[in-house]
């Protein structure tokens, strides 16, 4: 049992927590994630190390609430405790020897872009983090940014933060701007990273692309979490997450990712619903 010594709200829909985890604290490098179950009866969910607290032996996880595990898990309060916490896994990523680079995060994707931009920062890389939003009510972890990045650029779509426009706006002027990145990171919805990646392809610029696909055991033996990478099958649970962003069919993957979704949303009201009618 693993017990959650911090929590908080980041936006409506997002939450972050801290869990006592001393073996997973010690191992965890940027880029890798672990998997969790609320409960004996829950499902597996992947998510993110967000960071860690080696003395406190913490790691912390953000997550947005999607389905019934993730309502769940949102349920949960500061001394209560998890079934399951496992990690760390996937490979770590790389970014020793970097210089200059652009970290693009999407949405709830910002929560997995920014142990990356902290870890560059820690490492004297030049870091311009790009983060785009619907609106400013869901912004997230605005302050943590603005401490690692050498530049910020906020984006929104509606211009109630920031900029109005997309990420691919913004990164599309740096570049032409004359930055020269030796890599661009990004890491969010797939159809983000899709047009992310058709923009660095276009000047010739290495793109990273952190991939989420359906996920169970988290070791490679289920196969759930096929990717097809340079016309080859991958697993994103231990050939990745991160891979060579010119090189993924985000078509492929993005039908993939839609095939339980009727499904969730059922489980997700059905769970409301449960939790509605305990709280009376």
């Amino acid at each position: 049992m693993y017990k959650i010594l911090k929590r908080e709200e980041l936006n409506p829909t997002v939450t972050r927590i801290s869990v006592l985890a001393p073996h997973v604290a010690n191992k965890a490098k940027p880029g890798q994630f672990i998997i969790l179950r609320v409960d004996e009866d829950g499902e597996r969910i992947p998510f993110t190390v967000a960071g860690t607290d080696k003395n406190e032996g913490s790691v912390e996880i953000i997550f947005q609430v999607v389905g019934a595990s993730t309502f769940q898990l949102n349920q949960l309060k500061v001394g209560d405790y998890l079934q399951d916490f496992v990690g760390p896994l996937g490979r770590p990523s790389e970014i020793e020897g970097l210089k200059k680079v652009a970290v693009i995060g999407g949405g709830a994707g910002c929560a997995i872009a920014l142990p990356l931009a902290q870890a560059l920062h820690d490492l004297k890389a030049d870091v311009t983090s790009i983060c785009g939003f619907r609106n400013k009510d869901l912004v997230i972890l605005e302050k943590e940014f603005t401490a690692c990045s050498n530049k910020f650029i906020k984006m929104s779509d509606d211009g109630s933060w920031g900029e109005k426009g997309l990420v691919t706006e913004a990164l599309r002027r740096e570049i032409l701007a004359g930055e020269n990145y030796d890599e661009v990171i990004a890491i969010g919805p797939l159809i983000m990273m899709k047009f992310v990646c058709a923009v660095t392809k276009e000047f010739n610029v290495k793109t990273i692309v952190s991939m989420n696909p359906i996920m169970i055991d988290g070791t490679g033996m289920c196969g759930c979490c096929r990717i097809s990478v340079g016309g080859k099958m991958r697993f994103a649970c231990v050939d990745g997450p991160d891979f060579d962003g010119h090189q993924v069919d985000f078509d492929s993957a993005m039908e993939r990712n839609t095939t339980y979704r009727s499904f969730e949303r059922h489980k997700y009201e059905e769970t409301c619903n449960l939790f509605k009618k305990e709280a009376k």
